[in-house]
């Protein structure tokens, strides 16, 4: 008898301490998905920016059930769940579906450390998607809405002796609603991906004091060299005071005491200013007190830096960091994992995508439409990347979005009242809580139309919420002449818009390439459409692509841009364009080779810019152009072919072709030559009667841009003759082209 009570014993101790835990098997993993277990899931502090050394994590498996949503509570779980990972997740344990007319119920066991009496005790959730709410011992704590933003309850007076219960319940719309929800997707396909539902970030509880810091922003001032410090206290008596050691590596800078309702202006002895080049970090102690007694005391740091836009004397805008000129070049990066979701696996994982994206040559990235852990803005200060934090989009559905949203589409669409004080609220707490990280420096506001509304009144809103940053309000699609910011994208390109027509703002280019390669035994999927905007078959193919597109890249800042994104870090599901695969085991472009070809766009001398052949694209121009094929020779001798003259691009239909000749002269030969065509299909070019172009083109909103410097001896002084055959195009759009020097 005893035998059998001590091996029931010994499962219950199995069971609660997660020994049967396994992730879903037969799904895509990463090696440090491999790793996880309930024991070292996510144990790092989560909020390093306002860091205490009393916490409690609660990550670790809990019980779950899934009901449907009018359901109470359940009696009964159905099983073990790893937090923090989302239930569809393999790495959850759990991978199941969760529908919108169904809820997540959660339940975990805790216990609070004696040492902790007399103190109030926090409740932390760093991200839960979408509807959360909370029972602590029965109790309801609170509940909160939003997927993307950390929230808290004070849950003191809902505690007992002994061992305390938390129930949660989450309920997720996913693409029936119209939340902030970013690329998730009941059916997922294309550009959209498998839901994350419930928990998905960290959780885990603080003591802190009746009276206790509640957020630090420290803002530099890199003229002065100063740091303005700001505090927020929870439960404010008045007479407080804040005092702040300042350290560098451990070496005491200064230290300083003001009361806690005033700014407090740190003077930074011989300041080292931070950059991706030198990321230098500031380690900063902040300590509470009233009369002499410690209130509460954190851990945090700061940086030295200034992000600025200038006029160079060609009159472009341009972007300064530190007041010196500087290209931004980054990825998209969508933070998504095979067997974590929009969990990382580990922090390690998280921190070993910027690693290898600084090993490339690459100083930004964009966060795309998703908020990560604290954690990961902490790495982005430490190893030295600029980022551009996008908000998480939210519309009703993936498919009405794109049907609705039209390029051209003459004023902005309506929006339900609720839906846009939730998003907006949603916004104003990202930016609160992620404002700290000096890694940021641009907030982008709106992607590609889906869900914007309103576009000037909530671009211009941000604008004047933080005045420390550059606002993207909206990056790609639909530009409403606001923000600091021009953005199109364009694939594969590279392309601009003229930065001539955008006088007084930046003009980047927020996604481009797209450039696919498959690897085989690395796909999500291998049975599903594994695409790239062009998608190539071998390693060799896609170096080559890539080459060209930085060697097309590269004239572009001359013309007045200023950033780039490349589309993408990493492939995510059935998108195959990322720089590594999903599963981070393959690199498939060295890193090393890739520095090579980034090191020219960084550079901060700008060419003085000459139209050779103007294009239409601010104004209209003549082109001479026939729809009949002029038969051999016209590359040289234009007089063969009948070509008419038109004024502005010429409308081409589908599946008919275009040839065009132009003439100018030249005084001297430049070094950089560039091409700037707007077509949609095969295209080549001739110069002087010699080819210098074989390529396809999809250009129907911006045109694409091709350096032919290489090419500069076929040029000679006097008259030169340009002639390009466009073939067969793919659908009815215009034609137009121009050359620059630089």
């Amino acid at each position: 008898m005893n035998k059998v009570v001590s091996l029931f014993l010994f499962l219950i101790v199995l069971k609660v301490y997660g020994q049967d835990y396994r992730p879903v098997q037969g799904r895509l993993m990463t090696t440090w998905g491999e790793k996880v277990t309930p024991e070292n899931a996510w144990r790092e502090y989560p909020r390093p920016q306002l860091k205490r050394n009393s916490w409690q994590n609660l990550n670790g498996m809990w019980e779950y059930a899934i009901v449907q949503k009018e359901q109470a509570r359940p009696e009964h779980f159905q099983g073990n769940i790893l937090v923090p990972f989302a239930v569809e997740s393999a790495l959850s344990g759990v991978g199941k579906p969760v529908l919108p007319d169904q809820k997540i119920w959660y339940r975990k066991n805790f216990e609070i450390p004696a040492d902790w009496k007399g103190q109030q005790i926090l409740l932390h959730f760093q991200a839960v998607d979408w509807e959360t709410t909370v029972w602590v011992n029965g109790k309801l704590a609170g509940s909160h809405k939003g997927g993307s933003t950390a929230f808290s309850f004070d849950i003191t007076r809902l505690l007992k002796k002994g061992e305390q219960e938390l129930i949660v319940s989450v309920w997720d719309p996913t693409d029936t609603g119209d939340q902030a929800r970013g690329k998730q997707v009941l059916d997922p396909r294309g550009i959209w991906y498998t839901p994350v539902s419930g928990i998905w970030q960290t959780v885990w509880l603080e003591p802190v004091g009746q009276t206790s810091i509640a957020g630090l922003y420290p803002v530099s001032d890199i003229e002065k060299g100063t740091v303005t410090l700001q505090t927020n206290l929870s439960g404010a008596k008045g007479g407080e005071e804040i005092r702040v050691k300042v350290t560098d590596n451990g070496r005491l800078l200064l230290e300083k005491s003001f009361p806690a309702s005033a700014e407090a202006v740190l003077n930074i002895p011989s300041p080292k200013l931070w950059s991706p080049e030198s990321p230098a970090l500031y380690q900063m102690e902040v300590s509470l007190y009233r009369k002499e007694k410690l209130l509460d005391k954190v851990d945090s740091y700061f940086a030295l830096r200034k992000i600025s836009m200038v006029k160079d004397e060609q009159g472009f805008q341009r972007i300064q960091l530190n007041n010196q000129t500087i290209f931004q070049y980054g990825t998209l990066d969508q933070g998504w994992w095979p067997d974590g979701l929009l969990t990382p696996p580990s922090a390690e994982a998280m921190r070993y995508d910027m690693e290898v994206l600084k090993e490339m040559g690459f100083n930004m990235l964009r966060k795309h439409i998703k908020v990560e852990p604290s954690l990961y803005y902490y790495y982005a200060d430490s190893l030295g990347l600029l980022l551009w934090q996008d908000m998480v989009s939210g519309f009703e559905s993936a498919k009405r979005s794109v049907q609705h949203v039209a390029w051209d589409a003459p004023a902005d669409w309506g929006r339900p009242a609720e839906s846009a004080r939730q998003w907006e609220s949603e916004l104003k707490t990202m930016i609160d809580q992620l404002k700290f990280f000096p890694s940021i420096v641009t907030w982008v506001i709106f992607n590609e139309g889906w869900g914007q509304y309103e576009t000037k009144r909530v671009v211009d809103w941000s604008m004047n919420y933080d005045k420390t940053r550059i606002i993207n309000g909206v990056s790609g699609w639909t530009d409403r002449q606001c923000g600091h910011m021009m953005d199109i994208h364009q694939y594969p390109g590279p392309g601009m818009e003229p930065a001539e027509q955008n006088p007084g703002r930046v003009v980047v280019l927020g996604e481009f390439g797209g450039l696919g390669l498959p690897v085989e035994n690395h796909l999500w999927n291998p049975k599903m459409r594994n695409w790239g905007y062009r998608t190539y078959t071998s390693a060799p193919e896609l170096i080559k692509e890539y080459t060209k597109l930085m060697h097309n890249l590269a004239p572009l800042r001359h013309k007045g841009l200023s950033a780039a994104v490349y589309t993408q870090t990493t492939d995510v599901e059935g998108e195959v364009n990322g720089l590594m695969t999903y599963d981070r085991k393959v690199i498939k472009i060295d890193p090393q080779l890739l520095r090579i070809l980034h090191k020219p766009l960084y550079p901060v001398k700008y060419n003085r810019v000459k139209q050779l052949l103007h294009d239409s694209e601010v104004n209209n121009n003549e082109l001479s152009f026939t729809m009949t094929n002029p038969g051999s020779g016209w590359q040289i001798n234009p007089a063969a072919g009948n070509f008419s003259v038109n004024s502005g691009p010429v409308d081409v239909k589908k599946s008919q072709s275009v040839w065009s000749v132009r003439k100018f002269n030249l005084t001297e030969i430049p070094d950089g030559i560039s091409l700037k065509i707007l077509a949609y299909g095969g295209v080549k070019v001739w110069v002087n009667g010699n080819l210098v172009l074989d390529t396809r083109t999809i250009g129907k909103r911006h045109y694409e841009e091709f350096n032919i410097s290489e090419f500069s001896g076929l040029f000679k002084k006097g008259e030169n003759l340009i002639a390009v055959e466009a073939d067969s195009f793919e659908l009815d759009a215009p034609f137009d082209f121009g050359v620059y020097a630089y």
